[in-house]
């Protein structure tokens, strides 16, 4: 058992567990969102607007809570509470009449997830030195908890209500939030005072590399609209509504399947190139959404994004904390996640505003395009990040 302030795979375990439930309970309600806004009244433009607002300000709130979490030597009450009020609101849900409601709801969802989300990947990076590895389980663990909730909602919709999904959702938010509770410990000793920080890394100015990752993800970010277009396609073209749910499994299946892989190979290979393959698998998916000559061909293509995410999240993630000094991991999380965000905000607008104007394949080919100029910068990324640390 590792004494305070020093790497504990205790807490690597922790985070995927409370990843697990957390996702259980997210994706139980995320892949019948559509159906329910339809029922409500609401259509493509307000989906646009309620998740690139509620996506975006996660990411907004990172922003502070990464400056907080490089500043503070206790991340853990900041951790909880974003896991124990996201799993509050979610059955909330239940109680919807209108999708404005849907937005406060999921708007306070995301500020939470905001809240815990740079303190969480902080103290993942404080746990252990094999950074693509821990990031990669857990996502692997976070996409299994998005394999389990869709198919928990495929099971309830047999008998039960839309409504019905969103109050079952508590069960595994709850224990989600006793996880996080008890099963995380701090890793102390590694927060340093503003003033000392700042001293010994020239005013903690983030690397030139760190600048080029963010704007090469903040261009694909922009085509990188909810994926609640995806299932939108998808009920286009002859897909029941029913069927969303699995839809969400067969692509969290990939994903699961090859998180942790990806994270493991980005530790011995270089991250650039891995993320780069990633986009290029969603150029791939995206075109043929864009398309979509068939139901086979949407079946498979959603089957393949799973690998774009495996690919990208976990692998990113490590890319962007190895690039800048340990004691502002926590702000270059933020900022990476508030920049790339607001670009995702963006992304659902336009995709909304392009489908309504000019039909629902034309979001899919601008979100080629931006992919694909992103994989050809992630390549042509030079390996300085550990250099310019280590100088």
């Amino acid at each position: 058992m590792s004494s305070p302030g020093q790497p504990s795979n205790r807490n690597i375990y922790a985070f995927g567990w409370t990843s697990l439930f957390n996702d259980t309970a997210s994706e139980m309600a995320y892949w019948v969102l559509p159906a329910f806004l339809s029922s409500i009244g609401a259509g493509p433009a307000q989906l646009g607007i309620i998740e690139g607002i509620a996506e975006s300000v996660a990411s907004f709130v990172q922003l502070f809570s990464g400056v907080i979490a490089d500043r503070v030597s206790r991340r853990k009450p900041i951790v909880v509470g974003g896991y124990f009020v996201a799993n509050a609101v979610k059955p909330l849900l239940a109680l919807a009449t209108s999708w404005w409601q849907v937005l406060a709801i999921r708007f306070a969802d995301r500020f939470s997830k905001g809240i815990r989300g740079a303190p969480r990947d902080v103290m993942v990076a404080e746990s252990t030195k094999a950074l693509g590895s821990a990031y990669g389980l857990i996502q692997a663990m976070d996409s299994a908890g998005a394999v389990l909730g869709p198919l928990a909602a495929l099971w309830l919709l047999r008998s039960h209500s839309l409504r019905t999904v969103f109050l079952a959702a508590a069960v595994p938010g709850a224990l989600c939030a006793g996880i996080a509770l008890f099963g995380i410990k701090e890793v102390r000793g590694s927060a340093k005072p503003a003033k000392q920080t700042a001293s010994s890394h020239g005013g903690t100015a983030l690397p030139a590399a760190f600048y080029y990752v963010l704007f090469t993800v903040t261009l694909f970010s922009l085509g990188n609209s909810s994926d609640m277009f995806l299932v939108l396609r998808a009920q286009s073209i002859g897909i029941p509504v029913a069927h969303a749910p699995l839809l969400g499994l067969v692509f969290n299946i990939t994903y699961t399947l090859f998180s942790w892989p990806a994270g493991w190979l980005s530790d011995r290979l270089p991250r650039r190139a891995i993320a780069a393959a990633g986009y290029s698998v969603f150029t791939a998916v995206y075109f043929v959404f864009g398309m979509a000559p068939s139901r086979v061909a949407i079946w498979a293509a959603m089957a393949s994004y799973g690998l774009f995410y495996a690919l990208t999240n976990p692998v990113l993630k490590a890319l962007v904390v190895e690039s800048v000094p340990s004691e502002i991991r926590g702000r270059a999380l933020g900022l990476y996640a508030a920049v790339t965000s607001l670009a995702t905000l963006l992304a659902s607008l336009i995709a909304g505003g392009l489908w309504k104007r000019y039909g629902p394949g034309v979001p899919f080919y601008v979100s080629t395009a931006t992919a694909g100029s992103a994989a050809v910068l992630l390549l042509l990324l030079r390996s300085r990040a550990r250099n310019q640390v280590a100088a």
